[in-house]
């Protein structure tokens, strides 16, 4: 078996390159996933770093049976228990804790991502990745990061391309879950306020776009996409009823 390095973000590239390789559908998530898209920006690197990969449930057990030649160590039960929806294992020194989500990413809000697994090589399409953060209800510091940085690389496009925000995916989610709605578009406007203030540090100098002028467009888009009946009823209720989860951790 081989030993993973020492380094958690050089190691996650060289596992879902050679996933990918083998035809085993293995993307990065999180901020490894926007440090390896945004190569020219500052990256938000840590001594306690984990790795998170995205996959699907149909290839658990090619999951499984790869890490497991590459040295990683899985916890059998939990794996048992929760498998088809999430998988833990750690590296072999049992420093570095690895999670696998399959399918869809369910914390505030449910994200599908099944059938868009193969969208890019090596991680989540990049506006699933934006929405894994958006649909946060109470961001930090290293989300509005990673917000960030996805709108300074890449540009708000309509349409549903690879390599972009796609203002098609967005909307078809926000447009038929209010609270979806409700949540990117607060967040939205957080991210505006922030890359104007407090949190204008983390914006890249070598940009290719503007984040706020990108996420102003985002919002627009999210006003403006058409709505849904299931849409309209909830929109009627608003914020008197809560319209998200705050996810618990999940014990290993």
């Amino acid at each position: 078996m081989q030993e993973p390095t020492s380094d958690a973000f050089d190691e996650s590239v060289v596992v879902v390159r050679e996933a990918n390789e083998r035809g085993i559908p293995l993307k990065l998530i999180g901020g490894q996933a926007v440090r390896l898209l945004c190569p020219l920006f500052p990256h938000r690197a840590r001594n306690d770093q984990d790795m998170d990969f995205a996959s699907v449930s149909s290839k658990k057990r090619d999951v499984m049976e790869f890490l497991f030649a590459r040295g990683f160590l899985g916890d059998r039960k939990f794996n048992l228990l929760h498998g088809d929806r999430q998988m833990y294992f750690t590296t072999a020194d049992g420093r570095t804790s690895v999670d696998v989500i399959m399918d869809r990413l369910n914390m505030c809000h449910v994200l599908d991502f099944k059938d868009r697994i193969d969208r890019l090589p090596d991680t989540l399409d990049v506006t699933d990745l934006l929405l894994t953060k958006l649909q946060i209800f109470e961001l930090n510091r290293k989300d509005v990061h990673d917000i960030l940085h996805l709108l300074s690389g890449f540009p708000v496009k309509d349409g549903d391309e690879p390599q972009t925000i796609a203002t098609g995916r967005v909307g078809k989610i926000v447009g038929e879950d209010w609270g979806w709605w409700r949540t990117v578009t607060m967040n939205l406007e957080k991210v505006t306020q922030l890359a104007d203030g407090e949190h204008r540090d983390l914006i890249p100098q070598a940009r290719a776009f503007d984040p706020a002028g990108q996420a102003l467009a985002l919002l627009e888009h999210c006003r403006t996409c058409p709505k849904t009946m299931k849409w309209k009823l909830r929109a009627k209720v608003g914020d008197r009823v809560q319209w998200y989860e705050l996810p618990e951790e999940v014990g290993h």
